[in-house]
This record gives C-alpha cells, sequence and structure tokens, in this order.
C-alpha cells in the first residue's frame, strides 16, 4: 500500500524466484486466451496426507496429471492423481532413505521429478535426486552442500539449481558453509554438480555489515553465516538470485561460471511510518494496528518475479526468520531488554514502551540496534506484508499493514491466530499472519499473486499488473477453527493449458495440517 517513501532510508533489494515448485515446464506459466477483469478461489477437492508435516511443497506434472507434495512428516514424497482435481488420491510414494534423511523440496520440469534431500546428520553434504515423472524410477543422484532445501529448474530444464542452508547444529559447535549448487541434468543419470560458494567475502564481513548485511552467527566466516532459502533464474538463464533469509540479503550467482558475483541488503522497513503500522501485542485484549517506534526486517521466504513492458519486477513474501539455537539465540521480547530512555518515551508508546500491552511482547532481534545506554532501535522479524521491487533493488511498492487489517472480522478464525489455535492475537507479538508462500500468474494481459499467510492461513490474492499499484482481489481461508487448511506452506499455479480439467488449478501444502488443498481459479 505503501511505495519507497514508507520504508527506512537504507539500500534495499529483492529478487527474483520461481514459486516453491514448479509445474511441468521451468518456464513462466503461458498466457492464456481469456483476460479477466477478476479472479476468484474455489476448494476443488483436498488430500489428508497424515497429520502434521504430511504436506509441503507441491509441484506438478501436466503430462501425468500428478500433484508431487513433500510429506515432511515421513521424509517422503506423496504422489497424488489429480486426473479429477475435486478427488485426488494417492498413487504412489517417493522413499528417499537409501539416499538420506528425508527431503526438503521438490521441483518439476520436462518429465524430470527433482528431490531436495536432507543427509541424516543434517550438517553433512546432502544430495539432489532425479526420479522419471511418469513411472518414478530413480535416474540418478548426486552429492550437494549441506542441508539442501529449495530447487528450481533453469528456463531451459537443462540445469537444476540447489539452495544449500548450511544451517548450524543445535549447540552451534559445527557451522557449514552455505552454498549454491548448479546442477547439470542433461543426463540425468550421471548429473553433474558444481558449487557457487561465499568463500571470496571471507575477510570482508565488517565491510558487509557496514552495508547492512546481517553476519552475526558465533565465530561465523561469511561463508559459513550466509544461508542460502530460495533460487530464482532470469529468463535468459544466465543469472540466478538467491535469498540469504536470516542474513536479510540477496546473492547474485553468475551460473556460467558457477560463482557468487555479489551479495546485496534488503533494508529495512519503518513501522513508525503512516500505513506501515501492526499489532505489537498479544496481550491487549484488541485488535490494535498502529504505528509502533520498530523497524521491520523484511526477510522474504518466496519470492517470484514478472515482466511489465520488457521490465523485470520482484515480488516478495515478507515472512521473517530468526536463529534459534541451544548455542545461540538472536530472540528476545522488547520487556527483556533495556531501553534509551530518550528514545523509547512514553510519548511515543502512548505509554510504558515495555508494557506488555503495547511493545513488550515484540519479539525482536538483539542484534540489532544496541547502544551506550541501551537499544535505540528495535528490529522484529519480517515485514508482514508484501513487496514488490524492481531488479534493480529499488522499491515499487508494499502492502504496509493491509494484510492484517485484511485479516480483520474472518468468520471461520480470530485475528491473528496461531496455525495451531484460534486464540485472537496469538501472533501479533512475532510476525502477525506471516507471508511465506507465494505464487504468481498471468491470465492474458493482467498478473496475479498469490500470497499464502502461513499463521493465519488462507491464501490472499492482489492484481500486480501495475506494479506500483496492485489492486486486493480476493481472499480465501479454508480453515474453520483448528480444523480444515492450517499453515500453508508452498503454492504452485497450474495454467488451465497443462490443467487436467482445462481450468487454471492453485496447489496448496498446508503444513500444519497435512492437508494438500487444490483451488480452481475463476477468472471473470
Amino acid at each position: 500500500m505503501k511505495k519507497a517513501l514508507a520504508l527506512a532510508a537504507v539500500p534495499l533489494f529483492a529478487l527474483l524466484i520461481a514459486s516453491c515448485a514448479d509445474v511441468d515446464t521451468p518456464a513462466p506459466a503461458p498466457i492464456t486466451e481469456i483476460t479477466p477483469t477478476t479472479l476468484d478461489l474455489t476448494l476443488l477437492g483436498r488430500f489428508a496426507g497424515g497429520g502434521v508435516g504430511a504436506a509441503e511443497i507441491p509441484a506438478f506434472n501436466a503430462a501425468s496429471k500428478r500433484a508431487f507434495v513433500v510429506n515432511g512428516a515421513q521424509g517422503t514424497v506423496d504422489v497424488l492423481d489429480l486426473s479429477n482435481p475435486a478427488a485426488p488420491t494417492r498413487v504412489g510414494t517417493i522413499n528417499v532413505a537409501i539416499l538420506g534423511a528425508g527431503v526438503n523440496s521438490v521441483a518439476v520440469a520436462n518429465g524430470l521429478v527433482a528431490l531436495a534431500v536432507e543427509a541424516p546428520v543434517r550438517t553433512d553434504p546432502g544430495r539432489i535426486a532425479l526420479y522419471r515423472a511418469s513411472d518414478l524410477t530413480l535416474l540418478g543422484s548426486a552429492q550437494v552442500g549441506a542441508l539442501p532445501d529449495m530447487l528450481t529448474f533453469t528456463p531451459d530444464g537443462r540445469t537444476v539449481l540447489v539452495a544449500n542452508e548450511g544451517e548450524p547444529n543445535a549447540a552451534y559447535t559445527i557451522d557449514p558453509e552455505g552454498s549454491v549448487s548448479i546442477v547439470d541434468v542433461t543426463n540425468p543419470v550421471v548429473p553433474v554438480v558444481r558449487t557457487a560458494d561465499f568463500r571470496a567475502f571471507n575477510g570482508q564481513e565488517a565491510a558487509l555489515r557496514t552495508r547492512g548485511i546481517r553476519i552475526f552467527g558465533p565465530n561465523a566466516t561469511a561463508a559459513q553465516d550466509f544461508e542460502p532459502e530460495y533460487i530464482t533464474v532470469a529468463p535468459d538463464g544466465r543469472t540466478a538470485y538467491v535469498s540469504l533469509q536470516e542474513n536479510n540479503a540477496i546473492a547474485v550467482v553468475d551460473i556460467a561460471n558457477a560463482r557468487v558475483t555479489d551479495v546485496l541488503p534488503l533494508g529495512y522497513k519503518n513501522h513508525a511510518l503512516a500505513g506501515n503500522g501492526f499489532d505489537a501485542s498479544d496481550r491487549d485484549n484488541a485488535i490494535n494496528i498502529r504505528n509502533w517506534p520498530v523497524f521491520g526486517m523484511y526477510q522474504p521466504d518466496a519470492i517470484a518475479s514478472y515482466s511489465v513492458g520488457g521490465t523485470t519486477y520482484i515480488v516478495t513474501a515478507n515472512e521473517g526468520d530468526a536463529r534459534d539455537y541451544t548455542g545461540f539465540a538472536e530472540e528476545s521480547r522488547v520487556s527483556g531488554l533495556t531501553l534509551d530512555p530518550s528514545v523509547f518515551t512514553t510519548a511515543v508508546c502512548g505509554g510504558d514502551c515495555k508494557a506488555n500491552d503495547r511493545l513488550g511482547r515484540l519479539t525482536v532481534t538483539r542484534t540489532l540496534g544496541n547502544g551506550a545506554n541501551g537499544y535505540t532501535q528495535l528490529y522484529a522479524f519480517g515485514g508482514r506484508s508484501f513487496s514488490i521491487f524492481t531488479a534493480a533493488g529499488a522499491l515499487v511498492y508494499d502492502s504496509g499493514e493491509e494484510l492484517e487489517r485484511r485479516t480483520v472480522g474472518l468468520p471461520n478464525v480470530n485475528f491473528n491466530a496461531g496455525h495451531e489455535n484460534n486464540t485472537q492475537d496469538d501472533r501479533s507479538d512475532n510476525k502477525g499472519p506471516e507471508p511465506e508462500g507465494l505464487a504468481i500468474a498471468r491470465f492474458g494481459n493482467k498478473t496475479f499473486a498469490f500470497i499464502g499467510l502461513e499463521r493465519v492461513g488462507g491464501v490472499m490474492v492482489y492484481d500486480i499488473t501495475n506494479p506500483a499499484a496492485p489492486v486486493y482481489t480476493t481472499y480465501l481461508n479454508t480453515r474453520s477453527g483448528t480444523t480444515g487448511d492450517l499453515g500453508p506452506e508452498g503454492l504452485v499455479v497450474v495454467p488451465a493449458s497443462q490443467s487436467p480439467n482445462g481450468q487454471p488449478l492453485l496447489i496448496v501444502g498446508n503444513e500444519i495440517s497435512g492437508t494438500t488443498a487444490i483451488f480452481q481459479i475463476n477468472l471473470r
């Protein structure tokens, strides 16, 4: 809702990434013949995978009319027949026990199913596995970096890029380097792996922090501290952009040379500015969306891109994420910090800033903003919004406080409820509705963003055809109190040309309920 002036004056950048999973072709969804005035969503079908974690990241193969859904509870992939999308059925399972501990992500292109497989010891190198979509035959696998997560194909389908997060162990005594594996799958039986790492940035940590890039793990080099989360590939297939969520930054990768060429800071959102308010407390017994003297770290999870008039724009779901380990935990409630009394006055908070019904309950990082007399600035996790940037990193649009305002007064769920309860305000103190999943689709000459709200649930849809002035379109939440679809994680759009029923579909993996929801996108 707010433009660039609604953000702190710091360098900003965000980038390209397709949704959490690809449809059968890695290229953007083909344009349909229909240019809708608007659209809405209808729940067609639902598959219950078996409880918490049983549905996370979906992908779709048009030739077999199958969805491939990461079942985190089992460490497998459920294969769902969507010939009738109103009645999805499980027709197979991909078990990766011979390769590793479990699957973290899936992508599909040109009849290949690519899986990111975590090692039994998560700080050890993982693997990429390649299966034939039609009969689930394992074709080949190869070693990649530690904790491989999101993966995506290049536009020609010949290369898979894998984000190796390299998270530390619980004690923070082992901290693997983050990296991006660039895998040639021209011959899927013998995939060839090259690695783009961050070692060239070791020794530059102070300069990177000065630029606004978070490097803060105990005794970590830049290469250890950077944790790749999501990847997108530019349309020409030459450059990849990689989100470093905890670092609030973006890496730029030269694919041909398997080299990280730059790391760019995302900057901070100023919640003190008009239109950037949020509800900061789970103990104020009210819906209280207002401005606060707080900055938000965007820290997007899913990101996506689209083109208008030959110019690329990037859409980000600003979830937020913290490091919370036995050996190092950055989170603190504001009430647990010493605040500089000259900054955090009763005037700016409408009372004691550390009171539970003010900022006291808000979860922030301890790693930023501390001064000689206490904290002079507070930094919360995530932006509680979605944003649109140019490919050069200039902010074009941010939804400000609108996602929270749109979820007020829902008939089936309370405001800022958690994904495991229906308690009003439960998540107001920590990331609010928590936008996480994201997919975009073009119908005729219009482009729409589908944004999954992890905590309160549901999918928010905006017409983003004009990147400077997105228009709210619809919101469907298919939870009912503590039942239904809870915790949307991954989203993928199936264009009408690839859909089993000839209509565009939206597939959503809901992590907490373990359900895969199939929606029809009704163009009107």
